[in-house]
């Protein structure tokens, strides 16, 4: 067998592989995208990456800042022009399809099935990456879920940020 023939045949068969669990995954996986239209799942996975230290060490207040936090990348992404919405939606779309997982990060894995390690590396693959794409991407994420938490007063405190106050004369 020719070099040229085995190179063609594994190229084919992966794209093969990779559409067809792309189109079927398992129902363990599926998300319901009627339920999660907001992307709720996915954030979920990227926000204690993203907001490591900066998150309550105490579960209940953790869950609450989460929370709270997914609301209002929700609510931050309806201010974005219509253009970056549609990117968004795209970038997002793709992070929750095996193929588009696959061609972002080199792995059919879902993300919400992947150690904190793992994703941390994929973040910083994206922000280290010479694709313009992959920085795009990672900055952009990383943009929609710090100030989406930082948007509440009670989290500038780790900013050492104080509200300006005005003098009445």
């Amino acid at each position: 067998m020719e070099r040229r023939t085995f190179l063609t045949t594994a190229l084919v068969g992966t794209a093969t592989l990779a559409l067809g669990l792309s189109i079927y995954s398992p129902e363990h996986i599926r998300v319901n995208k009627a339920l999660d239209n907001e992307h709720r799942l996915l954030f979920s996975v990227l926000l204690p990456v993203f907001l490591e230290d900066a998150l309550p060490n105490v579960e209940s207040m953790r869950v609450a800042a989460q929370n709270r936090t997914l609301d209002a990348i929700s609510q931050t992404i309806t201010y974005l022009p219509q253009e970056g919405q549609d990117e968004l939606e795209e970038l997002l779309g793709m992070l929750e399809q095996r193929l588009g997982l696959l061609v972002l990060t080199g792995s059919m894995t879902p993300l919400m099935m992947r150690s904190p390690n793992e994703l941390i590396a994929m973040l910083e693959y994206w922000r280290n990456s010479f694709l313009d794409l992959l920085v795009t991407a990672y900055q952009g994420l990383r943009e929609l879920v710090l100030a989406s938490y930082y948007s509440f007063p009670e989290h500038w405190g780790h900013l050492n940020y104080a509200k300006p106050t005005f003098f009445e004369e």
